[in-house]
């Protein structure tokens, strides 16, 4: 009996020492346009298992993203971080990635229409479980999120870090097929209170489930290390970072029925 748990022991840590976080960059299309995302697995895992759209802030696909991606593939996901911009456009200061951002902004059908190609991406993988994605994303990617769901997309969650949570018609709202979560800064001056509060009344009018859950003290992009504009109201907050991805954890366990 002894030998036979040795050996259990021994294939087990075989199995985990050799299981790895493998990344792809992926080219796909969306009308005649060229996309560029990055996708994270653990090669240890055999599928169907669940998957998670990450979505960009206005800064396009970058290393805080690329990391946040592997972070979820070692959690045991298949995650995709999408391209909103386009091959090659990843603004490199505030007057470009606003200009980017705000292009989309303006324009919510074409935002939903690019979140929704690079969903597909994820869905059509033959690691992802196509009746459980999930769709998150940070500042303007949080904001995206949000819109992919009210245009209706087929996902089980949706999680926004600090993203605004305006939409230029609220009955949209009513074709959200997901769980919400939306986790936003006590101090965020481009969410301020009142539009988290329009934000609530929207999702109970719609009978959406949803979560708010606000941080003491954190400003905006509270998330990301490289946040350090006070002035601005945007400041990276370690204690709220730590928790908002905890809470994440929780509701994706939920959503995909693993807890």
């Amino acid at each position: 009996m002894r030998y036979i748990l040795i050996l259990m022991v021994l294939f087990v840590w075989t199995v985990s020492a050799e299981a790895k976080v493998r990344t792809e960059t992926v080219e796909y299309r969306h009308g005649d346009k060229a996309f560029e995302g990055f996708l994270a697995y653990d090669d240890a895992k055999k599928g169907p298992i669940p998957g998670v759209v990450v979505v960009h802030e206005w800064w396009g696909i970058n290393d805080y993203i690329r990391g946040r991606a592997v972070k979820l593939a070692e959690l045991g996901y298949v995650a995709f971080a999408i391209d909103m911009y386009g091959k090659g456009i990843r603004p490199t200061n505030s007057k470009d990635a606003q200009a980017q951002s705000s292009a989309l902004g303006k324009n919510r059908q074409l935002l939903r229409e690019r979140a929704k190609a690079g969903l597909e991406i994820l869905r059509n993988n033959k690691l992802a479980d196509k009746s459980r994605i999930a769709a998150i994303g940070y500042c303007f990617g949080g904001m995206t999120v949000l819109e992919l769901a009210r245009g209706g997309a087929d996902i089980s969650g949706i999680v926004s870090f600090h993203g605004t949570l305006d939409t230029p018609d609220i009955s949209d709202a009513k074709n959200i097929k997901g769980k919400v979560l939306v986790l936003t800064g006590a101090d965020d001056p481009v969410v301020p209170p009142d539009k988290v509060l329009e934000f609530e009344n929207e999702m109970k009018k719609a009978g959406v489930d949803w979560q708010v859950d606000i941080y003491g003290g954190a400003m905006h992009s509270f998330t990301n290390p490289q946040s350090n504009n006070p002035e601005n109201g945007v400041l990276y907050n370690e204690r709220a970072a730590r928790r908002s991805w905890e809470a994440m954890k929780l509701f994706l366990n939920e959503v995909f029925g693993k807890g």
